[in-house]
């Protein structure tokens, strides 16, 4: 799976700028990292999302996007531990390939009970990191805090530096990430057919970019 998200850990691949030579996949060039530099960076919210996945009753797969992810990251080339990130996940405008099931997502609970999943507009999802822990050239170990569904808990991530380089587009000095964790829904109250079989254990692939 692709490393991602609040990778922006993994942009500083090393204390003191160690982070080395990354091999893009399919054989593209190394990137020379030592140019990367400390700083804020901002979520480009256009083209940074949050994927996810569940097993369908074990019959196959089922996915979706949050896209328009906003956020800074907060980065230090010369101790990485230093570093931090803080970004939103627009709930409300997740993208499912059912119409059917994003009105669920939306639905009020019954006869004043609890929604399914998360009821009429949602709070926006809130990834707050305590903690960026180096563990190789170009990745890192970000720890943190997810707030979701009225709900936070920590989770941890595994981060990892995609891309970097100057935007052609608008020439903004722009780093790429791509991160992984796993949240168990039950605990944020999206609780919906786990006693079916809808696995309560959630994967999510991150993908971000940081522009300085």
């Amino acid at each position: 799976m692709r490393k991602t998200v609040l990778t922006i850990a993994g942009a500083a691949g090393a204390t003191a700028l160690t982070f080395g030579v990354l091999n893009a996949q399919g054989g593209a060039p190394a990137m020379d990292t030592s140019s990367i530099e400390s700083g804020t960076y901002v979520a480009d919210a256009g083209h940074s999302m949050v994927s996810w996945s569940v097993s369908h009753l074990g019959f196959n797969d089922y996915y979706g996007i949050f896209g328009d992810v906003a956020g800074t990251l907060e980065l230090d080339t010369a101790d990485i531990t230093n570093s931090s990130v803080d970004v939103t996940i627009p709930i409300a405008s997740v993208v499912v390939p059912s119409e059917g099931l994003k009105e669920h997502f939306f639905r009020a609970g019954s006869e004043g009970g609890a929604p399914d999943f998360f009821g009429p507009n949602p709070e926006p999802a809130r990834f707050v990191s305590t903690s960026v822990h180096s563990t190789g050239d170009t990745t890192a170990e970000i720890m943190g805090n997810l707030t979701l569904n009225g709900e936070t808990h920590p989770v941890t991530i595994q981060a990892e530096l995609s891309g970097m380089g100057n935007n052609p587009m608008n020439q903004k000095a722009t780093l790429g990430f791509h991160g992984t964790t796993t949240i168990t829904r039950s605990q944020y109250n999206v609780n919906f057919g786990i006693p079916f079989g809808i696995p309560d254990q959630v994967p999510l692939e991150i993908s971000v970019a940081f522009e300085k």
